[in-house]
């Protein structure tokens, strides 16, 4: 049986709560530019969006690096 490491890993991230602080709707997915940018920039300074969903600037908290990182990994893993 497999290893179900990435679910596991989510399973208390409940659901819709990384699109809602993006101010994103959760019918959408979150682009990868904007994961990018938040993981680029530094904890504690503001990111800005360059897609034309959600909010227009982030301010990046170690929480919402964690979930950018996070997310990006899983896309990495899923390909």
């Amino acid at each position: 049986m497999k290893e179900m490491w990435m679910q596991e890993a989510f399973k208390n991230a409940g659901k819709g709560v990384f699109h809602r602080q993006l101010g994103i709707p959760t019918s959408t997915k979150i682009p990868l530019t904007l994961l990018e940018a938040i993981r680029n920039t530094e904890i504690g300074m503001i990111a800005r969006n360059p897609t034309k969903i959600g909010k227009r600037y982030i301010n990046v908290t170690g929480l919402v690096k964690k979930r950018a990182v996070a997310l990006l990994n899983a896309d990495r893993a899923n390909q």
